[in-house]
């Protein structure tokens, strides 16, 4: 680019260096110029300049350095700055989107071989000359082959997760074993639970009573120690821990040798409480000669399923609601409290997937109104999981007996931490609708609900709940690898209700040093089983 200003100040010049452009030429006569005169067009010219060279430099990028007009500039450089684009490339597009349209509608070809990558696909179109729509054919085919095995592996992965939630850990069972040979070897192992002297606590009301029912060792052995290191007046808690009668001689083994004083613990078997009898109890002659209830929860859970119109989360909570657990008589026992123990006005019942991590002696202070429990609701979260949970989630309202007593939009409550009013639930029908709801359940084959004891229990505790605030409990520790751990903190009782159990593989690593904090690994036991290594 060149200014040319002619030595008599007759005219100005511009011009490109290759004779491009000759874009402007300026005359003024001689004797009448004057510097005011020349200000306005150098001022005009310093900011056309710029864009002048610009212009020039996109065009002799573009290679139209032949260009040799302006018009020939425009016609260029037009469309790319109003941003259009070729027709041509557009008639490209419009070509492959027909292309794709037809082929989504068309059948893939029995036997096609595919390839197993782009690369290899990339590799197959050079040399096999494929036309775009052999290309988009492929493509499709591939893409459906890799949808269905990722779903496939997804099932399976949920499949792995059920058994695994389902299984003994090698080291829990080893425990269990060593314990209960223990108890037949050692005197101390034997030793009264509790002591003589102690007795009369157990139905002494000025203490705090809590109840656990379950045959994992190591579980309850967490339960009971972050209760009593949580607690302001460790001395006023009482534990009933009851167990079946494979565990019992292990159970006692380890509270015998590793006392949580001052703290009182009994431990008792199903097989010491008279009152349970298949007269007493119902669910005791179901769960152990209905077909039905054993195929449904033993046997193979695939069958019946259409895994192709099947979501992997529908899959996951079907699976969830065939846990072995649900037709164990320990997750029945809470229905029975007020006759398990006769001479208790007040229990807190925890679950074995609990961590206590505040003091609960405010728990016995809480005016109930009259009502059996005092629990969490579980309707008012936006987690679809966990909190967010109304009776349409539990129940088959397309099953007559459902859709005629029970509204879909009532509110669900949380098992697992629940204050219970023994004497106004001696006044109550509880007991007796809960066995009636379990039997037409039976009758019906399973096809009123399919979760376990909670259903049974909403039912059965209708008008007999008073909510709590929620703080108290926060529950999906076993479901959410989400669960943000500084509400995790924050809560008073965790619980990893779902599969994801801190003692598992499976559990989610972030969540599970809130459970190991109270595993004591210097105890004998725990060490020469390798737990959780």
């Amino acid at each position: 680019m060149q200014l040319h200003i002619s030595p008599s100040m007759r005219s100005i010049t511009i011009s490109s260096s290759n004779g491009f452009i000759d874009l402007m030429k300026i005359k003024v006569a001689a004797r009448h110029i004057s510097y005011r005169t020349l200000f306005h067009p150098i001022l005009i010219l310093a900011f056309l300049l710029p864009f002048v060279f610009i212009l020039t430099a996109v065009v002799t990028l573009e290679g139209v350095n032949n260009c040799s007009s302006i018009d020939c500039l425009g016609r260029r450089l037009g469309p790319r700055l109003l941003g259009r684009v070729d027709d041509s490339e557009q008639r490209l597009v419009r070509e492959f989107y027909k292309i794709l349209n037809e082929v989504s509608t068309q059948e893939i070809p029995d036997g096609l071989k595919l390839p197993d990558s782009f690369s290899q696909l990339v590799s197959d179109m050079k040399n096999n000359h494929y036309d775009a729509k052999t290309f988009a054919l492929v493509l499709r085919a591939m893409m459906e082959k890799f949808e269905r095995d990722i779903r496939e592996s997804k099932f399976a992965e949920l499949m792995n997760k059920h058994f695994a939630a389902s299984s003994i850990p090698k080291g829990i069972h080893c425990l269990s074993l060593r314990l209960t040979d223990e108890y037949s070897s050692n005197a101390h192992a034997r030793r009264q639970l509790p002591s003589p002297e102690f007795l009369p606590v157990l139905s002494d009301n000025s203490y705090h009573h809590f109840v656990l029912s379950t045959d994992n060792i190591l579980a309850a052995s967490v339960v009971i120690a972050s209760t009593v290191q949580s607690s302001l007046n460790p001395e006023k808690i009482v534990f009933h821990v009851i167990t079946d009668k494979k565990t019992y001689a292990g159970m006692h083994s380890w509270f015998a040798l590793n006392s949580v004083a001052p703290a009182i613990v009994e431990v008792k078997g199903v097989h010491q409480f008279d009152w349970l009898t298949r007269e007493n109890v119902p669910v005791l002659e179901a769960v152990e000669s209905h077909y039905g209830v054993r195929k449904y929860y033993h046997g193979n859970h695939v069958a019946g399923t259409n895994l192709s119109e099947t979501t992997p989360r529908t899959f996951a909570s079907k699976l969830q609601s065939r846990s072995p657990k649900y037709i164990s008589l320990l997750n029945h026992l809470r229905i029975y409290l007020p006759e398990l123990f006769p001479n208790l006005d007040k229990v807190l019942f925890l679950d074995d997937d609990v961590v206590v991590q505040r003091d609960l002696s405010s728990l016995w202070d809480i005016d109930l109104n009259g009502k059996v429990n005092g629990a969490v609701e579980t309707c008012r979260g936006e987690d679809q999981w966990v909190m967010s949970k109304h009776f349409r989630n539990y129940f088959n309202f397309s099953h007559p007996l459902i859709a005629k007593y029970l509204d879909p939009k009532e509110c669900a409550w949380a098992y697992g931490m629940n204050i219970f009013d023994l004497r106004a639930w001696r006044k109550t029908n509880i007991r007796e609708t809960y066995h009636s709801w379990l039997k037409e359940n039976l009758k019906s084959n399973l096809t009123m609900w399919k979760l376990g004891t909670l259903p049974p229990a909403l039912i059965a505790f209708r008008g007999h709940v008073h909510p709590i605030e929620p703080s108290w409990h926060m529950l999906g520790l076993g479901y959410q690898n989400s669960t943000d751990v500084e509400d995790v903190k924050r809560a008073a009782v965790i619980h990893y209700n779902g599969q994801s159990k801190p003692w598992l593989e499976i559990g989610f690593e972030h969540l599970r040093p809130f459970w190991t904090k109270y595993v004591d690994y210097s105890n004998d036991f725990v060490r020469n089983c390798h737990i959780l290594e």
